[in-house]
């Protein structure tokens, strides 16, 4: 299965997969990372469908055993599932329909192409990858097993975003759009500079690390914090932008950037231990429509209404979408602006009232894209975040940290799946593997 081939395979690909579950048959499910998102995938999850948890599996005792007595208090069974620290283990007794994948961005790829490989319809965290073969590989596998697979950029299914989408642009009120602003201005990178300690005894940190280099333990690592550090992910870019990237790509029906070219680098806070940037631009070339990032993990927003955000430019009118609204300013005097507020589902689903460190205004978003999975399920169709998708978003968002890097605009060849005409480029589109793992390959998977 070459690169071109298994970009070209459709939702046909997906059709001679097993048929409807019936409703009295709850579809058992695994969680790969039990940490915040995890947690909060998982439990929309059980808000929404008939399911039972049979599974979970982490590195941390500590919290894989904090999960396991949540899912019992949260599922209907009430019983506690089985727990594992090896997700091979878990995988290898076959006995999932649904696989959920969060732990951190390093370990993304692995797992999710053995839960193909198992058999499981998989939901994985963004972004897919922290390069672009293991991308490759994983929606190699995807096609390769007829699995569906939805990432989890669920801008794609917050409903007044998609509102703004149906009434605002399709409809035209924007006009032609040439240019869209992304930006993050959350003051989320770690400023501390911890000292490196031994890892806590309930914590594997060798399975931890996995394939991703080896470093000296920090506070700053587990749990939740690894992304202050590039070896497990890709930044700021690779954590915020591809959310707002991908949102504007489905919006406005994008592919592939032509070219990608970005500038920043650690300017500012310069004391942390955090190695990632805390200043970026990248512009992302979509031929007639430019798509312009930033982010700042210090000073203010422009517009605190929208710290994190796309705004897009027509000459019509003016849409600026986030997470918590958007509003339309037409550009015709006399005609009236639009605003719409996040909406929240508190009364429907009271659990959101009292979860711990749940995004309460992402909630609705989070169950609305996952009956989009479940249907795509029973229909053996590509989901609205499908795997190629979250491919597409994910790597343009790495050519943006690999064009910082190497001080140079890269073109993207979509038919060769490759960086045009540098060959340094090319060679980081593969991150070594700390060994004994094995990187993932696309005509291997």
């Amino acid at each position: 299965m070459d690169r071109r081939h298994f970009l070209t395979t459709g939702a046909a690909a997906l059709a001679p997969a097993a048929a409807s579950y019936a409703a009295d048959k709850p579809r058992r499910v695994g969680l790969i990372g039990t940490g915040w998102y995890g947690k909060c995938d998982l439990f929309r999850l059980i808000q929404v469908a008939p399911v039972e948890v049979v599974s979970l599996c982490d590195v941390d005792k500590r919290m894989l055993a904090q999960a396991a007595d949540l899912v019992a208090t949260r599922q209907a069974s009430k019983k506690k599932p089985r727990i594992y620290s090896d997700y091979r283990e878990m995988l290898r007794q076959k006995d999932l329909d649904i696989v959920l994948i969060a732990p951190p961005d390093h370990w993304h790829a692995l797992p999710m192409i053995e839960a193909v490989k198992s058999g499981a319809d998989v939901w994985v965290q963004k972004p897919i990858s922290v390069d672009i073969v293991e991308g490759q590989a994983m929606l190699a596998a995807a096609r390769k097993y007829n699995r569906v697979v939805q990432v989890g950029t669920q801008r794609r299914s917050t409903p007044h975003l998609m509102e703004a989408r149906d009434t605002i642009i399709k409809e035209g009120k924007l006009g032609k759009i040439g240019l869209v602003e992304i930006c993050c201005y959350y003051q989320m990178r770690a400023r501390a500079n911890p000292p490196d300690t031994a890892p806590p005894d309930y914590l594997d940190y060798e399975m931890w690390t996995g394939p991703a280099p080896m470093r000296p333990y920090n506070e700053l690592v587990h749990p939740r914090r690894w992304r202050a550090f590039m070896e497990y992910g890709n930044g700021i870019v690779g954590d915020m932008c591809i959310h707002m990237l991908d949102m504007v790509r489905w919006m406005l029906d994008l592919g592939w950037p032509k070219r990608v070219s970005s500038e920043g680098g650690i300017l500012v806070h310069k004391n942390s231990k955090a190695n990632i940037s805390d200043t970026q631009l990248a512009t992302f070339d979509f031929g007639d429509v430019k798509v312009v990032w930033q982010h700042r993990t210090w000073g203010h927003a422009p517009d605190p209404k929208y710290p994190w955000a796309a705004t897009l430019y027509g000459d019509k009118g003016t849409l600026k979408a986030g997470v918590m609204g958007y509003d339309f300013i037409p550009v015709e005097k006399g005609a009236q602006p639009v605003h719409k507020d996040v909406t929240y589902e508190l009364e429907q689903y009271p659990e959101d009232k009292t979860e711990e460190a749940l995004e309460k205004h992402v909630a609705p978003a989070i169950r609305v894209h996952m009956k989009n999975f479940l249907a795509a399920i029973d229909a053996r169709s590509k989901p609205v975040a499908d795997i190629e998708q979250g491919y597409i978003s994910t790597t343009s968002c790495i050519l943006a940290n690999l064009s910082m890097q190497l001080g140079r605009t890269l073109a993207w060849d979509p038919v060769q799946q490759r960086i045009v005409g540098d060959e340094e480029a090319q060679r980081r589109m593969r991150r070594p593997y700390r060994q004994p793992w094995v990187h993932p390959e696309p005509d291997k998977v």
